[in-house]
């Protein structure tokens, strides 16, 4: 019988169908998500051709930009004298390098430099939905809405403005925070904040992903590389009219007029331009910003306050190391924690929104420094599908009104504040990967 029963179990086994591996049709419709992202470019890309073809071209600050950049290559580097038609010069040096490149490429003419900034819009919806699908929050169908804004396509090959170039740079850096490749990403960063400061907005959560996924020798080398590439830039400046760069290019005090403004448009323009106002906002900012690392950014590792002195803790161990023992084994007990995407992505995106929410004045331009993360930040939020569609909808309504008004900008800023206050209630991500290994806490044991 024991024989009989293995005979039996042996051509069974050889009767018993292969399992056939998934079909390419099969593994598509489990996974949509990257086909349809390429669908969506190629089919974006169409668009803008399109637009570029059968839409006028609207005429703003494009012939600014080439006057500012030929007394630029004509041997101009006082900032106080390469003005254009709409003003003086207010950029940091790396818009004159790209906007001279730009020159360069297409003698000045608005056709050829539609078609470049159209590449640019589909080699940066391209970045953005590979940072999509790195993170998996969206639903498939939902990446759609990336391309459904009037405004940004507006931004981008109507009106060429230096946002796109600062935004799509941006995008490059996050994708290389996404691959924990720091000291790069910092650089590609800086490279963005030269082209347009409004990227600073990212530089607080910034901070706070440094701080947790390097020790403070890490966090200072990045800082520092991303110093030198501020002063490389701007270096011909720097040598030859110090003052004027720095109090041009880095003004932060500037008043933008009331008119132009989609945000604060209900606020009276003497309260709009008041310093008041502005202390009132920058307070805000700053308020939020601190909430928000203290109990969302880095709720693990129990508040800000206690990260900030694991890491002076981690100082002082490392330096007692380095003169106890040797380099090698100095080096060995570096401390680099690999982050998750979703909770880099996240920190950068919701740091960037609040100061979107808290800035005096946006500009119609000013949509592309946020309207990328706005599916995103709307998914992280635990609003049902609806209410993420109407409060998507209500944004690009509110900045497809022109000119704005003050129930335009009242609409707007409720959805900004619904949406922040969605977030705020999601629960935040746990920060760190599976195999991550906490370094600090080892050197804690054995300092003990």
């Amino acid at each position: 019988m024991p024989r009989q029963d293995t005979a039996i179990r042996s051509t069974a086994a050889v009767r018993r169908p292969a399992i056939r591996p998934e079909s390419f049709i099969q593994n598509l419709l489990k996974n949509p998500e990257i086909p349809f992202a390429l669908v969506l470019l190629i089919t974006d890309a169409i668009l803008v051709f399109l637009i570029i073809t059968y839409v006028p071209y609207t005429k703003i600050d494009w012939d600014a930009y080439m006057s500012q950049v030929s007394g630029f290559l004509g041997g101009e580097r006082d900032y106080g004298k390469l003005e254009g038609d709409t003003g003086p010069l207010v950029y940091p040096a790396g818009f004159l390098y790209v906007y001279s490149a730009i020159s360069f490429l297409t003698g000045g003419e608005v056709y050829p430099a539609q078609i470049l900034f159209g590449f640019l819009y589909v080699v940066n919806l391209g970045l953005v939905l590979f940072i999509y699908l790195k993170t998996n929050v969206l639903p498939w169908w939902a990446l759609c809405l990336i391309s459904l804004s009037k405004r940004v396509h507006s931004i981008f090959v109507l009106r060429l403005f230096n946002d796109c170039f600062a935004t799509t740079l941006l995008h490059t850096a996050l994708v290389s925070f996404i691959y924990q490749k720091w000291h790069l990403g910092l650089i590609i960063f800086s490279g963005a904040v030269s082209v347009k400061m409004n990227v600073l907005l990212y530089a607080p959560p910034l901070l706070v992903l440094l701080l947790k996924a390097m020790d403070i020798f890490g966090v200072v080398s990045a800082l520092s590389g991303a110093a030198l590439v501020q002063i490389l830039l701007g270096l011909p400046f720097i040598l030859s009219y110090p003052v004027a760069y720095i109090s041009r290019a880095f003004n932060l005090g500037r008043i933008f007029i009331h008119f132009w403004s989609v945000n604060f448009k209900f606020v009276p323009e003497p309260i709009f331009v008041s310093r008041r106002f502005a202390l009132f906002l920058l307070a805000a900012h700053l308020i939020l910003l601190a909430i928000f690392a203290q109990y969302r950014w880095c709720r693990h590792e129990g508040g800000l306050s206690s990260l900030i002195h694991s890491r002076l803790v981690q100082l002082k161990l490392r330096t007692a190391y380095l003169s106890s023992f040797s380099l090698q084994q100095f080096n060995n007990c570096s401390t680099v924690t690999a982050l998750k995407t979703e909770h880099i992505v996240t920190t950068m995106f919701v740091g960037n929104f609040i100061g979107i929410v808290c800035a005096r004045s946006l500009h119609y331009q000013f949509y592309s420094w946020y309207f990328y993360s706005l599916p995103y930040l709307l998914w992280r939020t635990t609003f049902p599908t609806w209410l993420r569609l109407i409060l998507f909808m209500a944004v690009e309504f509110c900045w497809n009104i022109y000119p704005s008004n003050v129930y335009s900008s009242l609409l707007l800023l409720c959805a900004h504040l619904t949406i922040l206050g969605g977030l705020w209630k999601a629960s935040p991500e746990h920060p760190y990967m599976a195999n991550a290994k906490h370094r600090l806490a080892d050197l804690e044991n054995k300092a003990s």
